[in-house]
């Protein structure tokens, strides 16, 4: 049974596609196999692996319109060990399309439960709200990730997120947890981003990952390549900091 987690924060600028693309393709260096599922109409996780976002045939507004199968869905090997459901602009729509649909909040995990066997881990890259393709993907996913920007306003919003995860679990989905918050464009040079890490770990009693990702210019540089760091500039302190992220999240899901 694969491990499925969201990558979400309905802020957005905080590193959610960064942490998708980046921490996926870490994971997939040590062997495993990783679907990522693009969930953003913005499609950014789909154009950092290289793929042309408007040129894709089937992408996750499809599947969960049930025009296309979670097989022909799946574009594989966008990197090593590493396959992507595609999103695009049309998926901005969607919200309106699910209004009928009966059990609207489970469309993804019915789709999901078809190819999970397939992968050891799934991360849905959530969009910047708290939508219906957002509580889609908590319904589907076993737990959360939520990166924080080490920012002045980091902790606005966050409180509501993790009030709304409470919700999902209590009435959608039993099994879901908050596996950890990840600190993202950590700068340790300045006094500001030491002291959004100190307040955030002390008004949220919940997992927080050892690994900060900091700044780097090589991580900015990545997704205009279509690569991940780790294939970029596999020796920069982006990359590195990553593959730390992914030690952690795999030492956590045993």
């Amino acid at each position: 049974m694969s491990k499925i987690i969201a990558i979400t924060n309905q802020k957005g600028g905080v590193g959610k596609t960064t942490t998708s693309i980046n921490l996926a393709a870490a994971i997939a260096e040590t062997g495993k196999r990783v679907l990522v599922v693009d969930m953003d109409p913005q499609g950014n996780t789909t154009s950092g692996f290289g793929v042309d976002k408007n040129e894709v045939d089937n992408t996750i507004y499809e599947l969960i319109l049930e025009e296309c199968t979670a097989q022909e869905c799946v574009i594989r090997d966008v990197a090593q060990n590493v396959s992507l459901i595609p999103a695009n602009v049309n998926l901005a729509g969607i919200e309106v399309e699910l209004i009928d649909m009966d059990d609207r909040q489970y469309v993804l995990k019915k789709e999901i439960d078809y190819i999970e066997d397939e992968f050891d881990y799934i991360f849905i890259d959530c969009p910047p709200s708290l939508n219906m393709l957002t509580i889609n993907a908590m319904t589907t996913a076993q737990s959360v990730i939520v990166p924080i920007q080490c920012e002045y306003y980091a902790l606005e919003g966050v409180s509501q997120l993790i009030h709304t995860i409470n919700l999902v679990r209590q009435k959608l989905n039993r099994k879901l947890t908050i596996d950890g918050i990840v600190f993202t464009m950590y700068d340790s040079r300045t006094n500001l981003a030491n002291q959004v890490v100190e307040n955030v770990k002390e008004n949220l009693n919940h997992n927080i990952y050892e690994t900060m990702i900091p700044r780097n210019v090589r991580l900015a540089e990545a997704p205009s390549h279509g690569v991940p760091i780790t294939v970029y500039d596999g020796k920069s302190t982006g990359a590195e900091a990553y593959r730390a992220l992914a030690k952690e999240v795999l030492e956590r899901n045993g």
